[in-house]
């Protein structure tokens, strides 16, 4: 990889630098398509297989289900047995806890049970910093916040397609990977 040195920089050394960067986005964009495009070629290949393998295994379970369903007195002691590596059989159901409100829920504890509200009550709260970007600097100071990184930084951004997107994600991971190896 070759360095430029400051002192040489010119406006037409950027604009090649720039192209180069942009060629080689180019092709990136190319070779990440071209897989996209075979990976979509072999997912239809394969999906009608697939739905139908799919189809006859929730048929097989259903089956199964019924047999288990319909012979509950096999099941007695040990409840569960595997075959095949399928586990099958009777188990205690967890439950699930329901309600309409969670609001009206929390009420009704602070108001009828007040000593489980430290157990069954979370609040959390949390800074809504898009908010929080909107106020002027002397509030944010008397909040005890500063916004950083306001100064120039260096910008080399190309237009987000679903493409540029992976391909900025993969010169990402390149970068990262290059750097490990330093």
């Amino acid at each position: 990889m070759s360095t430029v040195s400051t002192t040489t920089i010119t406006l037409a050394t950027i604009d090649s630098l720039a192209k180069d960067y942009s060629v080689a986005r180019e092709q990136l964009s190319a070779h990440v398509t071209e897989l996209e495009d075979e990976l979509a070629a072999i997912k239809r290949r394969h999906i009608a297989r697939i739905k139908k393998a799919a189809a006859t295994a929730a048929d097989a379970q259903a089956r199964l289900r019924s047999a288990v369903e319909g012979s509950p007195d096999l099941f007695v002691k040990p409840r569960t047995f595997t075959l095949h590596g399928i586990k099958l059989g009777y188990q205690k159901g967890k439950g699930r806890l329901e309600f309409d409100d969670a609001d009206k829920v929390v009420e009704r504890i602070s108001k009828n049970f007040p000593e489980l509200t430290d157990t069954a009550v979370r609040v959390k709260f949390e800074l809504v910093k898009d908010a929080l970007m909107n106020l002027d600097v002397a509030t944010l100071k008397k909040l005890g916040c500063t916004v950083a990184d306001t100064g120039d930084q260096i910008v080399i951004k190309a237009a987000d397609t679903e493409i540029d997107k992976l391909v900025a994600k993969l010169l990402d991971e390149g970068a990262k990977t290059a750097e490990g190896e330093a």
